[in-house]
C-alpha cells in the first residue's frame, strides 16, 4: 500500500496517516525498561481479566495478584464484550472495565491494556465481533476502510477510558498494545494497518507507550516498522529447553542496539523459566495467566490446539498462581521470592548488562546450553544455574575474587540465581556481598535477607578487617578479607537468624523458607487451597415445564448463517424437505451440529466446518439444531470453521444426485517424474519414482456438466496438497479434504504435492443439487438465558435422567450455599448451567463425537458466591451414541 493509500484510508476514519509528535509521559522507555515516575525496576505483570471474572470478586482477586509481589497486570478489553449486537454497547455492571481498572489503581498495581482489536485469548473470535464477516469485502485485521471504521467506533468508545486513567493522569495504565500477535496473522499491509491503529489511539489521547506484541518472533510483522509503536515479544518456549537463555540475549542485544528494552508481554508461568529470563535481559516479564478465569456465557472460543481444532473450556485455566475460582497455589510463594529478588536489587537489575556465562559452573544436572548472568549497575552480576532435570543434585562454582569452589544444591526443575560482588554501600550497609547461593529478597540497614529451601552459602567482604566470626552456620575457609559460611536450611515456621562478622565489621542475616517469605508490607503468604473435602452428590432435581424453544420460525430459500439471524452467540434451529436424496453432502456445518432424519437423532457432528457426507435411508425431512461454542480466536486455514471471521450455522446442504470414481487416467506431469510421451496414465497416486519428495502434479479433465455444482473428495491426502482448477490454485487438506466446483469449473484440473508413493488413495467426483425451502428459528443467547429464568411449574424428580437421544429437558437443581464448582456425571448428554441471568458453562460428557476439549478443567462448571441463590437451571440435551443419554449425577464442591 502505498503512502497516498494510507491518507485516505486516514481520511475514511477520521485520523491523519503523518507520523505523530512523540507525547510526554510519566513513563519513560529505555533500555532499562519501562520506567516508571523515574524509578527503573524490572516489571512482573500478571494477566488479570475482569470478563472472566465476577465483578464481585474483583477486589479479592487484585489484591491476591498485588500479594505475589508482582507490580503489574495486563488487562485485554474484548470488543465483542461490550458490543453485545451492532451499534449495542455495555460498559455497565461486569462489563464496566473503567471501575474495575480504578480498583487496580487502588490495589497498587500498574496496568498494561490491550484493546486490541484483536486480542486473541482463546476468547470467542478473538474479540472481533462476529458480524463483521457478513459486509461484503470487508477484510479484518487489513489496512482497509470498511474495517478501519468499525475499530475507529470500538476506539472511541474503550480509548478514552483508558487514556482517562493513564499514568499521565494519575491512573493505572502504563503501556497500551495495539493489535495482538499480527505476525501470525497474513495483513497485506502492517504498516498502514498499525499506523492506522497507533493515530486512532493517539488521537484518543493516548500517552503513555503504545506496543505491539509479537508472537513468533518477528518484530516487524507484529509493529509493521511503525514508528512510536515499540515491539515487544511473547515467548512460550518448552520450560526444559536448554536454549532459552541464548534465544533471550539474542533479542535483548538486538533490542538494545536500538535503545529499547526487551519487554516479555507474554511467557509461561513457571518462575525456574522467569528467572531465566530475568537473568538474559528481560525488562518486563509477564507469565501469560498467573491469574486464571472462568468464560461465562457463550463466549469460550474454538481453535487449533486439537487434531487439529478444539474447543476452549469454559475453564480458563493454565495452571497460573491463582485458580479460576482465586485459590492461591504453590507457584504464588516463588512468585513472591521472585518478585522480592527484583525489589531488592531495583535499578541495578533493570540498568544491568548481559553475557554469556560459559564456565561460570559445574553440573551434571541437564542445563542451558549457555548460560546468562548479568552485570549490575554500579557492581556485582546475579547469574542463572537451571536444574532443568527430575533429580536433585548440586553446582560448584569455581574459586574466585579470594573464595574457594563453592558448592550449592539444585533442586529437580529449579533456577538458582547467584549474586556475587554486590556492593553494599547502597543499601547502607558496609562491605561486599562476596557472595549469596540463596535468593538474595531484602538488603537494608538492618541486614541482608536470604530466600531459600535448602542449605547456602553467604560471604562478604570488607577491607582492613579482622577475623571472621559465624553467628550463623558454620564458617569455610576463604581468603583475607572475607568471611564465607555454610548456611542451614530454613525450615517452616523458623526462619534462620544470626549474623557474620569481620572484626567489629557484623552484617545481620535472615534466611527464610521459601513457601513462607513474607510480602513487602510483612504480610504472611496466602494459605493454598485445601483439596481434601469431599463433594456433595445431588441427585434431587425439579423437572421444569419449561419449553426448550420458545421463537419465530421463519421461511428462506438456502440455510442462512447463524450471525444473518441476528445469532451471534446461541443456536438456530433448521429443518428442510430432503425427499429424493440418497445422501446430503453439508459443507461448512459448525460449531456443534445435532441432526435428526425423519425424528431419528444422528451423531452430533463437531467438526470445525469439515464437509460430511450423509446416508438419509429415504428419509424424506431433515432438522438440525446447530449451536456456537465460538468463533475461532486464530487463523487456521486447514478447517473452515477455524479461520478468523468464519460464520457458523449448517453451512450449505446438498442432495448428492450422482457420482463417479475419478482414481484413474491421470498424466503425470511437472519435471522430474521421467515420464515420456505419450504420457502415461496412472492412478492418482499411483506412481513411482525414486524421486520422493520432488513435486509432482497428476492432470485430467473431468466430467462436469457446467451446469450443477460438484465436489471432489480425495482419500489419503499427506497433509495438504495444492489443486489446481482451471487455472486458479486451491488448498485440499486431510482434515478436510474435499474442493467445491461451481458450475463450470473442473473440466481441467491438476493435483500437485511432494512426491511419496502410494500417498494420495484416489478420488470421487459428486454431483450436487442444493437443497432448498428451510424453516428456520434463530436462538441467541439471550433467548435462552431468558427462557432459563422464566417462571415455571414442575415436578420433583431425582437423578438419574434418561432420555432418548434428540430430546431436551429442563432441570432445576437445589446446590450447596456459596461457591461451588459443579462437576456432572453420566454419558451422551450435553449439559448447559444457568444462574444469575447468566449462562455459567456448558459440559458435554462421554461421547464419541465431542472434539477435543483445551484449556481447563472442561469437566465443570463455577458457580460464584454472590450469584448463587440455592440452586442452578440445567438443560440437558441428549445425543446419538453407543449409550443410551443419562444424567447420572452432579457433585458439588
Amino acid at each position: 500500500m502505498t503512502a497516498a493509500d494510507v491518507q485516505t484510508i486516514g481520511a475514511a476514519i477520521g485520523v491523519a496517516g503523518e507520523p505523530p509528535v512523540e507525547p510526554a509521559s510519566a513513563v519513560r522507555m529505555s533500555t532499562a525498561g519501562l520506567s516508571l515516575h523515574g524509578r527503573d525496576e524490572v516489571l512482573l505483570c500478571a494477566s488479570l481479566f475482569p470478563f472472566r471474572i465476577p465483578r464481585e470478586e474483583w477486589g479479592d482477586r487484585l489484591a491476591a495478584v498485588r500479594a505475589s509481589g508482582y507490580q503489574v497486570i495486563d488487562v485485554y478489553l474484548p470488543w465483542n464484550f461490550h458490543e453485545l449486537s451492532p451499534g449495542e454497547w455495555d460498559f455497565t455492571g461486569r462489563r464496566d472495565v473503567g471501575a474495575f481498572l480504578d480498583l487496580a489503581h487502588e490495589a497498587g498495581l500498574s496496568v498494561i491494556a490491550r484493546p486490541g482489536p484483536y486480542i486473541c485469548s482463546e476468547w470467542d473470535g478473538g474479540a472481533l465481533p462476529a458480524w463483521l464477516a457478513l459486509e461484503d469485502g470487508l477484510r479484518i485485521r487489513q489496512a482497509e476502510p470498511r474495517f478501519l471504521a468499525h475499530v475507529e467506533q470500538w476506539f472511541a468508545r474503550a480509548m478514552p477510558i483508558i487514556a482517562e486513567r493513564q499514568a499521565d493522569a494519575g491512573g493505572a495504565v502504563i503501556a497500551v498494545q495495539l493489535e495482538n500477535e499480527l505476525d501470525f496473522f497474513d495483513t497485506a499491509d502492517r504498516h498502514g494497518y498499525l499506523t492506522a491503529l497507533r493515530d486512532l489511539a493517539l488521537a484518543a489521547g493516548i500517552t503513555v507507550p503504545l506496543i505491539a506484541c509479537a508472537g513468533q518472533g518477528d518484530m516487524t510483522g507484529a509493529t509493521g516498522g511503525v514508528e512510536g509503536v515499540v515491539p515487544t515479544f511473547n515467548f512460550y518456549p518448552d520450560d526444559d529447553w536448554s536454549g532459552i537463555e541464548p534465544l533471550v540475549r539474542r533479542y535483548t542485544d538486538m533490542l538494545a542496539e536500538q535503545g529499547l528494552p526487551l519487554l516479555v508481554t507474554e511467557t509461561n508461568r513457571v518462575h525456574r523459566t522467569l528467572r531465566r529470563l530475568l537473568v538474559s535481559g528481560a525488562r518486563v516479564i509477564a507469565p501469560y495467566l498467573q491469574a486464571s478465569g472462568y468464560n461465562f456465557g457463550y463466549t469460550p472460543s474454538v481453535g487449533n490446539w486439537g487434531d487439529p481444532g478444539g474447543f476452549m473450556s469454559h475453564d480458563y485455566d493454565f495452571h497460573g498462581f491463582l485458580s479460576p475460582t482465586g485459590e492461591a497455589r504453590p507457584e504464588h510463594a516463588e512468585a513472591r521470592v521472585l518478585a522480592a529478588v527484583v525489589r531488592a536489587l531495583g535499578p541495578a537489575l533493570a540498568r544491568a548488562g548481559v553475557e554469556e556465562a560459559a564456565g561460570a559452573y559445574r553440573t551434571d544436572a541437564p542445563t542451558s546450553t549457555s548460560p546468562s548472568r548479568l552485570l549490575l549497575d554500579g557492581g556485582g552480576s546475579l547469574l542463572g544455574i537451571p536444574n532443568l532435570g527430575d533429580v536433585a543434585t548440586d553446582a560448584a562454582l569455581p574459586a574466585e575474587g579470594g573464595l574457594p569452589e563453592v558448592t550449592l544444591p539444585l533442586p529437580p526443575k529449579s533456577c538458582a540465581l547467584v549474586t556475587r560482588e554486590l556492593p553494599l554501600e547502597r543499601f547502607g550497609l558496609p562491605g561486599t556481598l562476596a557472595i549469596a547461593t540463596a535468593d538474595l529478597v531484602g538488603a537494608d540497614a538492618d541486614g541482608i535477607v536470604l530466600a531459600t529451601r535448602g542449605p547456602s552459602v553467604l560471604g562478604f567482604s570488607v577491607e582492613n578487617a579482622g577475623e571472621p566470626v559465624a553467628g550463623i552456620g558454620s564458617l569455610v575457609p576463604a581468603g583475607a578479607g572475607i568471611v564465607l559460611a555454610e548456611l542451614p536450611a530454613p525450615t517452616p515456621g523458623a526462619p534462620v537468624r544470626g549474623a557474620l562478622a569481620l572484626g567489629t565489621v557484623e552484617w545481620s542475616v535472615t534466611v527464610w523458607h521459601s513457601d513462607e517469605l513474607p510480602d513487602a508490607d510483612g504480610a504472611a503468604p496466602i494459605a493454598h487451597a485445601s483439596q481434601d473435602a469431599e463433594p456433595a452428590v445431588l441427585t434431587e432435581a425439579t423437572g421444569l415445564d419449561v419449553p426448550t424453544r420458545a421463537g419465530e420460525v421463519t421461511r428462506h430459500d438456502v440455510a442462512p448463517t447463524s450471525e444473518s439471524l441476528g445469532v451471534h452467540r446461541g443456536r438456530v434451529h433448521y429443518s428442510a424437505d430432503v425427499s429424493e436424496a440418497p445422501a446430503l453432502l453439508i459443507e461448512g456445518a459448525s460449531d456443534i451440529v445435532d441432526l435428526s432424519l425423519e425424528g431419528r437423532a444422528l451423531p452430533t457432528i463437531a467438526r470445525f466446518g469439515a464437509t460430511a457426507l450423509v446416508e438419509t435411508d429415504g428419509a424424506t425431512r431433515l432438522d438440525a439444531t446447530v449451536e456456537t461454542w465460538g468463533h475461532a480466536n486464530f487463523d487456521d486455514s486447514r478447517l473452515p470453521a477455524l479461520r478468523l471471521g468464519s460464520l457458523r450455522g449448517i453451512g450449505r446442504v446438498w442432495r448428492v444426485i450422482g457420482q463417479d470414481d475419478v482414481t484413474g487416467m491421470w498424466t503425470i506431469d511437472g519435471p522430474g517424474t521421467w515420464a515420456g510421451q505419450p504420457a502415461p496414465l496412472p492412478v492418482l497416486g499411483g506412481w513411482s519414482s525414486t524421486r520422493v519428495g520432488l513435486p509432482i502434479t497428476y492432470r485430467r479433465d473431468l466430467s462436469v456438466d457446467g451446469t450443477h455444482h460438484h465436489a471432489l473428495a480425495f482419500a489419503g491426502v499427506p497433509g495438504s496438497i495444492a489443486v489446481e482448477v482451471d487455472g486458479r490454485t486451491r488448498i485440499v487438506t486431510a482434515e478436510d479434504p474435499w474442493l467445491h466446483l461451481a458450475p463450470g469449473e473442473g473440466r481441467d484440473i491438476a493435483v500437485s504435492l511432494a512426491h511419496q508413493p502410494g500417498a494420495l488413495g484416489g478420488a470421487t467426483l459428486f454431483r450436487l443439487d442444493e437443497v432448498r425451502g428451510w424453516d428456520v428459528e434463530p436462538q441467541p443467547d439471550t433467548a435462552l438465558v431468558a427462557l432459563a429464568g422464566a417462571a415455571a411449574s414442575g415436578t420433583p424428580t431425582s437423578l438419574p435422567l434418561r432420555l432418548e437421544a434428540g430430546d431436551e429437558a429442563w432441570l432445576e437443581i437445589p446446590i450447596p450455599d456459596g461457591a461451588q464448582s459443579l462437576r456432572f456425571e453420566g454419558s451422551h448428554v450435553r449439559v448447559s448451567v444457568f444462574a444469575a441471568g447468566e449462562l455459567l458453562g456448558r459440559v458435554w460428557l462421554s461421547d464419541a463425537a465431542r472434539p477435543r476439549f483445551t484449556g481447563g478443567d472442561a469437566g465443570r462448571v463455577i458457580v460464584p458466591a454472590a450469584w448463587n441463590s440455592g440452586s442452578v437451571r440445567v438443560l440437558v440435551h441428549a445425543t446419538a451414541g453407543e449409550t443410551a443419554p443419562e444424567l447420572s449425577a452432579v457433585l458439588a464442591g
